[in-house]
């Protein structure tokens, strides 16, 4: 069956840099194409970032030039380097295989916290 889980959340402070990654598993890792959501408080599920099965990548113009999706093949992990954080970005973050909203194929999440 499908497994996401992610890891590497905390507390950073404004301008510092988290790199999350997400295990895979129960899926055709290396050909589907995958994505990082965020929830930040009271507020709905976001995208954040898609990366292509072909390595093309999209991204909200929010976190456009600060953050950056990847994945390791090998370790079916995906990772989303994420620099010069802001509090907005607070929230808890989530990869997803699914396409499209809700994208109910999802991990657990796991928590990042902006603040000084």
């Amino acid at each position: 069956q499908v497994q996401l889980v992610e890891s590497g959340g905390g507390l950073v402070q404004p301008g510092g840099s988290l790199r999350l990654s997400c295990a895979a598993s129960g899926f055709a890792f290396a050909d589907h194409d995958m994505r990082w959501l965020r929830q930040a408080p009271e507020k709905g599920l976001e995208w954040v970032a898609t990366l292509y099965g072909g390595r093309a990548t999209n991204y909200a113009d929010s976190v456009r030039g600060r953050f950056t999706i990847s994945r390791d093949i090998m370790k079916s992990t995906l990772y989303l380097q994420m620099n010069s954080l802001k509090p907005e970005d607070t929230a808890v973050y989530y990869c997803s295989k699914s396409s499209s909203k809700p994208w109910p194929e999802r991990g657990q999440g796991t928590l990042v916290t902006v603040s000084s």
